[in-house]
């Protein structure tokens, strides 16, 4: 360990840095000067203890890197989606017969979430699934409301929203009516289903999950 701090600088390096050699007394001497400077608390003997140590490997460690977080789109909120008008039905589309091959896909999708319907199906069976059944392209009538406006109209869900349905009727008028203090009839394959709107306001994508009690919200 002395041999190494105490030799002289190759005559190449030394002339690269410009500086002149010094003998080995004379580097021994000024590494001794400058320890005592650097550490005053420690005695001679115990510099020269650790100047004679053998020299110990340190422990490299690596720099962890950052690792960079991922940004997830963020969906439309509901305020730009009304700003955008996303689910605005134009006039121009608000046609009762572009919608009819919707609701032959509804009509089948029924039928194949019901295992098929026939005369024999008990009501009890297939009204689970109806409860939690996607109604946008169903064929509904108000049957009872408190608004006497809305009895006998009939059409197409276009959309459904927590409170409201949007439907397309034959006359190619497009109808909100809400749920609240509403009774909606839909008929397939001979069945009739009534939805009481009051106990229906959800969501289409909450509904699916949702546990209904056997009574109240639809009778077959």
């Amino acid at each position: 360990m002395e041999a190494l701090i105490y030799s002289p600088l190759p005559a190449h390096v030394a002339k690269s840095v410009d500086i002149q050699p010094k003998g080995t007394k004379e580097a021994e001497a000024f590494v001794n000067a400058f320890l005592k400077r650097s550490m005053p608390s420690l005695g001679p003997e115990v510099i020269q203890t650790r100047l004679n140590r053998k020299a110990v490997i340190m422990e490299y460690s690596r720099k962890k890197k950052k690792r960079k977080k991922k940004q997830v789109a963020k969906g439309l909120s509901a305020k730009q989606r009304r700003d955008l008008r996303l689910f605005e039905i134009k006039p121009e589309q608000q046609r009762y017969e572009m919608f009819l091959p919707l609701h032959k896909l509804w009509l089948q999708y029924i039928r194949d979430l019901c295992n098929g319907l026939r005369r024999d199906t008990k009501p009890h069976m297939i009204q689970p699934k109806l409860l939690k059944a996607d109604l946008h392209g169903a064929l509904v009538s108000v049957t009872k409301s408190k608004c006497p406006s809305y009895v006998g109209l009939t059409g197409i869900i276009l959309q459904e929203m927590k409170h409201i349905f949007k439907i397309i009727t034959k006359e190619d008028r497009l109808k909100v009516i809400p749920k609240a203090n509403s009774v909606f009839s839909v008929e397939i394959d001979g069945f009739i289903s009534h939805i009481y709107g009051s106990k229906f306001q959800l969501r289409s994508s909450e509904r699916s999950a949702k546990k209904f009690k056997s009574k109240g919200s639809i009778d077959l």
